[in-house]
């Protein structure tokens, strides 16, 4: 491969902006300076006016294999991600089989190693009874424990309350938990059912998977993280009282209990129902600008740690279904970095704080070694963003196999030049190379 040097570019890192050279040599970043020079027979890229951030590290992805690949595949999805500037992400297990063997998450592993375009890791899914299959994972090969302590696509609700129990007291990996509690909505949607029948209306979803619904679930996994000593990170915080349960002051590293929010939340509230329906169903439900407000308010001050994206496709039929019978979850790799984007151009975060909390953040979190930073001897995982130009979303653009997405007609104020996965431009101004794939993630535990 040749060297590539990387010229002019505004560099985000380390919660600082200035203007350097960037020089890749193979997968790594050799060089960082200003005013590097290089030989004309290796590529010179001229950055001039545009932004150089980390490679994305997407922390909550469902890629649909193996399995549901009608939805979506490891190919399909992990080339959307690197056009929406995702360099890595981590998997998760529901998919059919669910990955709670060593053998299945072994398969998935080669599956990827053969059509994921980005960098990949997996979750390993915690079950009422695969407490010995938990025992036997190595920490260097595995990204963390899954566990849904709320019902979602899959069924792999863990209520059994002594078995929860020994998985946090026995592993040192990190616990990813879906946290809403099952008893409280079908409590809800019961009395939904009285009132409507089949036919609820979807504006009902954020009463049905409600907010004290997340916090009985998300300050019970507190509760039990904080008794048994185990490694929390609470995934896609949807209320505002949720927040309240995290502290901002410890340095990450130092933290034992972590969160998460995602875009959906961020972006989309309840009075959206109205014009994208069915399209912004997802668990936990999005709900009230005013549970927005307290997310955006607990990202700034640290209380939130990670943003991700919850990617999860279904067609666009399974969608139009009625709320019943209608799955959980829509796509969003490719405008996650978009939509951030934007709201740095209105000021709900700074650049620095996105490249924190989607990049450094999830890096630090999963202890991931060599990525999520742009530094010298660290995989050229990074991303040239243009904050001048606007990108607006249409069907044609899009690469989800679902080919649908919530954001169609959306014109973002940000455009997403070029995306480097181990040093290879694997996107380039709306083009994706095939000819190379990404690398199963590592770590340093």
């Amino acid at each position: 491969m040749k060297k590539k040097l990387i010229k002019n570019a505004i560099v985000v890192n380390d919660g600082k902006k200035f203007c350097k050279d960037v020089l890749i040599n193979g997968a790594i970043i050799e060089k960082i300076d200003s005013n590097i020079t290089l030989d004309y027979k290796h590529e010179l890229i001229d950055a001039k006016g545009l932004h150089l951030l980390p490679g994305l590290i997407d922390d909550q992805v469902h890629f649909r294999e193996p399995g549901l690949c009608h939805k979506g595949t490891i190919s399909s999805e992990s080339k959307a991600a690197v056009a929406g500037g995702i360099t890595s992400y981590i998997e998760m297990p529901n998919t059919i089989p669910q990955t709670t063997t060593i053998e299945d998450l072994d398969k998935k592993f080669l599956i990827a190693s053969k059509s994921s375009y980005a960098n990949y890791s997996f979750m390993f899914g915690g079950t009422n009874d695969n407490i010995e299959e938990i025992l036997k994972l190595d920490k260097n090969k595995v990204a963390g424990i899954k566990l849904f302590l709320g019902s979602s696509t899959g069924n792999m609700l863990v209520d059994n309350p002594d078995v929860l129990r020994k998985i946090f007291s026995s592993t040192d990996l990190l616990i990813s938990a879906h946290c809403e509690s099952e008893q409280t909505i079908k409590n809800n949607l019961s009395k939904y059912t009285q009132m409507y029948g089949d036919d609820i209306p979807i504006d009902c979803h954020a009463k049905i998977r409600s907010g004290e619904a997340c916090y009985l679930s998300s300050s019970k996994a507190i509760s039990l993280a904080k008794e048994t000593g185990a490694r929390l990170h609470v995934f896609h915080l949807s209320t505002g009282k949720e927040t309240k349960l995290f502290i901002s002051n410890i340095k990450l590293k130092n933290k034992k209990i972590t969160s998460e929010v995602c875009i959906h939340h961020l972006w989309f509230s309840d009075k959206d129902y109205s014009s994208k329906g069915s399209l912004i169903k997802w668990n936990p439900s999005i709900k009230s600008i005013d549970n927005q407000i307290e997310l955006w308010r607990a990202l700034n001050d640290d209380r939130i740690d990670v943003i991700a994206s919850d990617h999860a496709p279904h067609t666009f039929s399974e969608k139009q279904n009625k709320y019943l019978d209608c799955p959980s979850g829509g796509p969003l790799v490719q405008h996650s970095l978009l939509a951030l984007l934007s709201c740095v151009k209105n000021k709900k975060l700074t650049i620095e704080k996105l490249v924190q909390k989607a990049c450094h953040n999830p890096s630090i979190l999963f202890q991931i070694k060599k990525r999520g930073f742009i530094k010298e001897g660290y995989y050229a995982d990074l991303v040239l963003v243009d904050l001048k130009s606007k990108t607006k979303v249409t069907k044609n653009s899009l690469l989800y196999k679902c080919n649908w997405s919530p954001f169609e007609g959306t014109v973002f104020d940000a455009k997403i030049k070029m995306t480097f996965v181990n040093g290879f431009k694997t996107f380039n101004n709306g083009y994706i190379d095939n000819n190379q794939f990404g690398q199963q993630i590592e770590f340093d535990r």
